[in-house]
């Protein structure tokens, strides 16, 4: 048992008990607190009785009365309170497996723990689920589950994932279903493999499961240079990337008529592999699959546009200096649009944007989330940046300053003489940036 407090929240409803940073949350309500899954669902209640444990071996029983559905203020040592599970696949198109060596550990860490899933959105096959975990995750309602399913053929699910007991998962899916967990699907598309009529059986396989199924995220499997040793595959080029878009389209448009939602949506980049327009805001809904980059670009250009027109012209606070946008080789021309249009309403805005070339992972890798530090420095250095350099938040490690080849914002910014500004996923603060805020 790994729940040890840390620490007590300030104004919290634990603060002002015999709760000391250092004893062991053993029960709630007499419920067993084995992970922060227990701990939300056992704490929930109005009247709650803790039972701790103290460094020194003492039983502890606390009382404590609070509204329904404030959290205790407890903070743990880890942050699921348990060890992390990880993956046991061997996918052909594991991304994780094409990173080249030398990089720190966590980069090569896989996650699959479907705790992580339900609290922070990562995507878990489901095969690593025993009985006992299928039950509580029905009895603890842990939804909605993001999984990674890629074919509804349980041997392709085999082979793909590399793992024997893949195509369990399928049923398991259908389970959770029948239990009423909502569950968000992703499919990669690997051409030849899992594309074309494995795809459509796919689509129509998850269909007939329900709404349970939220959303489904249709997406170009990812292939950098360092494959070495690794299945091969090939990329999704044009007539591939029209092809999904055309099967995942017309299934979509029935799920409108049965559903009254899409279900099935494309990944930005399969458009732009396409050579097609991105779907106007309206066709996204409510954007289910923002983080597989499915309408992440429409949801961008939207905000920004509502932005420029809450703004005024006449809006004071704001830098009339020429500056750069540094993002990847895919989203270069839609930021170059965005720039363009908000020049000519605001005449002190004079940016330039450059896609960067991704020389770590290979060319084939376009999208800004993958550029590193050093291809930052390597495209930019030498050039006239202006006053600033804007980068997107999706460049840099969740919540920290670190590019993935472990160069950080700081180290980019005295490479290349220029204060650097991330900016964040959100229209407004991309045009704040632009007017230099």
């Amino acid at each position: 048992m790994n729940a040890i407090i840390k620490s007590i929240n300030p104004k919290s409803p634990a603060e002002k008990t015999i709760i000391s940073p250092g004893d062991v949350l053993r029960k709630i309500n007499g419920e067993e607190i084995n992970d922060v899954l227990d701990y939300k669902y056992a704490s929930y209640d109005k009247h709650l009785v803790l039972e701790l444990k103290s460094p020194q071996g003492k039983l502890k029983l606390v009382r404590i009365r609070k509204d329904e559905g404030v959290d205790l203020g407890l903070e743990f040592e880890t942050y699921l309170m348990d060890k992390e599970r990880s993956c046991a696949n061997k996918c052909i198109f594991c991304f994780i497996d094409q990173n080249p060596k030398g990089m720190r550990q966590t980069i090569y860490y896989k996650d699959d723990d479907v705790r992580l899933s339900f609290l922070q959105g990562n995507y878990i096959t489901l095969t690593n689920l025993s009985p006992r975990d299928i039950e509580r995750i029905i009895k603890l309602r842990i939804s909605p589950i993001n999984v990674s399913m890629h074919t509804m053929d349980p041997k392709l699910r085999e082979y793909m994932l590399g793992n024997k007991n893949a195509g369990a998962g399928i049923e398991t899916l259908r389970e959770l279903s029948r239990a009423g967990i909502m569950l968000n699907c992703q499919i990669v598309c690997c051409p030849g493999v899992n594309d074309g009529a494995h795809l459509q059986q796919s689509i129509k396989e998850l269909m007939s499961i329900g709404r349970n199924i939220n959303s489904v995220s249709v997406v170009p499997v990812g292939l950098t240079k360092h494959r070495a040793g690794l299945v091969e595959l090939r990329p999704v080029e044009r007539e591939d990337a029209r092809r999904i878009i055309r099967i995942v389209g017309h299934y979509g448009n029935l799920c409108v008529e049965k559903f009254d939602s899409r279900v099935f949506f494309c990944a930005d980049e399969l458009y732009i592999k396409a050579g097609y327009k991105l779907p106007q805001d309206e066709f996204y809904e409510i954007y289910p699959q923002l983080e597989n980059g499915v309408g992440m670009m429409r949801l961008l250009i939207t905000e920004f546009e509502e932005a420029m027109e809450e703004m005024a012209v006449e809006s004071g606070g704001f830098e009339n200096a020429q500056f750069s946008v540094a993002t990847g080789v895919a989203a270069k021309r839609y930021l170059t649009k965005l720039l363009m249009t908000a020049a000519k309403k605001y005449d002190r805005i004079n940016g330039t944007v450059y896609g960067i070339r991704n020389e770590f992972y290979g060319e084939s890798v376009t999208v800004a989330g993958l550029v590193t530090g050093g291809d930052l420095i390597a495209r930019l250095k030498g050039l006239s940046l202006g006053s600033r350099l804007l980068i997107p938040r999706n460049m840099l490690r969740r919540g920290e300053d670190v590019f993935l080849d472990d160069v950080t914002v700081s180290d980019v910014s005295k490479a290349l003489g220029v204060p650097v500004r991330v900016v964040e996923q959100d229209g407004a603060d991309l045009l704040e940036a632009f007017l230099g805020r």
